[in-house]
């Protein structure tokens, strides 16, 4: 067997260090794309031959449209091809490269400084559309046509071939699936059970905006979008960590639970001789209604000045014997409601955002059929991991 030289391996690590990486989208999404461009240059071209009017000379589709295209057919997830980016960008530079060709009488000055000046005010006005230095080139080198145009060029065809296009994109983008415009709002990579991801508690948006000051380069892709792909890459490496474990192997069987009209006298004694923190609320059926915490005693029972708390909390969960009162009697009128719950099935890193600081203590645990059949705490956490059943995945 011949080994490769030294040489021949260090040219193809260069080489292949050249190449871009990867786009991970499935044959499916290249088709959506591709077809799309298809029918918004098409009906771009249509629209613009009614313009024309027979008239030869002029263009029926300038040629940055199809750069256009690309962008808002193929990433319209891209902050550089949202609606105010590609019809901002293409008209600034329009009515920018216009200027340059007719108040600076050298064309190649004047195509340098159209291209220049149309990024630097693209970013003044935050409408950075790539295909736009092209309109603004395509505006002092287009040829006589262009020329006679003067500023009327800025209408037609750009105006009226960037609104095309558009119209075309936000038709088709939502038809197949996808959001565009793209909203701005914080997207949550949510885990099947609905809890927040665990990074998510400690990213915030101000930490997202100042590695973006120090990185200090523009991003082909949304804050909003970047955060998203942050939380999903740390779910599934959680997943990876953790494994599959699922609730059912780490829960506490046997659970105490109360009902509605449980006293609170009874059920806060309940607390006190097992050492609970917590008592899942049931029904007949033993579905779940609601959770009661120690918190929920402490609250409503107004124990925030700790002076006398003792006497104030033994007040609270005596009976009053009244029929009638503005007093809590049991479980259901102090209760938390709905509970947040999970399934036997549920992954225990779907839990870790929940059990880490998104509010709960304790999490009932139901099967198939919504009855309760056990509670997952901190503690079965903490225990599961010594006994090393949720040991890293080498």
């Amino acid at each position: 067997m011949s080994v490769e030289p030294r040489w021949a391996a260090a040219l193809r690590a260069r080489l292949a260090g050249l190449m871009p990486d990867q786009q991970h989208v499935n044959g499916r999404e290249r088709l959506r794309a591709g077809f799309g461009a298809l029918l918004g240059i098409l009906a771009t071209v249509m629209l613009g031959r009614l313009f024309v009017d027979g008239d030869a000379l002029l263009p029926w589709v300038i040629a940055p449209m199809g750069a256009s295209a690309v962008l808002l057919f193929a990433v319209p997830a891209s902050p550089l091809a949202q609606p105010w980016a590609m019809l901002g960008g293409n008209l600034l530079a329009a009515a920018i490269g216009v200027t340059c060709a007719r108040g600076l009488p050298e064309p190649m000055m004047a195509a340098a400084v159209a291209v220049s000046a149309a990024i630097g005010l693209m970013f003044v006005l935050r409408c950075i559309h790539p295909p736009a230095g092209a309109v603004a080139l395509t505006a002092v080198v287009g040829g006589p046509a262009i020329d006679s145009l003067g500023y009327g060029f800025v209408v037609y065809p750009v105006l009226v071939n960037s609104v095309c296009l558009l119209a075309l994109a936000i038709v088709y983008n939502r038809a197949t699936g996808r959001e565009y415009p793209q909203r701005r709002a914080v997207i949550v990579a949510a885990s099947p059970s609905g809890a927040e991801p665990a990074a998510a508690r400690g990213l915030a948006t101000e930490d997202l905006d100042a590695v973006l000051d120090e990185y200090n380069q523009v991003l082909d892709i949304s804050r909003e979008d970047l955060r998203d792909l942050f939380l999903r890459a740390e779910a599934h490496a959680y997943r990876r960590r953790f494994g599959t474990v699922c609730c059912a192997e780490v829960m506490t069987r046997g659970v105490i639970a109360v009902q509605f009209g449980t006293t609170l006298e009874e059920a806060w004694a309940l607390m006190r001789q097992h050492q609970i923190k917590a008592l899942p609320v049931v029904d007949r059926a033993r579905r779940v209604v609601g959770i009661l915490s120690r918190a929920d005693f402490m609250r409503r029972a107004d124990l925030d000045d700790h002076r006398g708390l003792s006497d104030r909390l033994r007040r609270f969960v005596v009976r009053s014997g009244r029929t009638h009162g503005d007093k809590a009697e049991v479980v259901g009128q102090i209760m938390s409601a709905p509970a947040q719950t999970a399934t036997e099935s549920t992954p225990v890193v779907d839990l870790i955002a929940l059990l880490g600081g998104a509010g709960h203590s304790h999490i009932p645990i139901v099967d198939e059929d919504g009855r309760l059949s056990g509670i997952v705490t901190p503690r079965d956490l903490i225990a599961a991991l010594y006994r090393g059943r949720l040991a890293a995945v080498a």
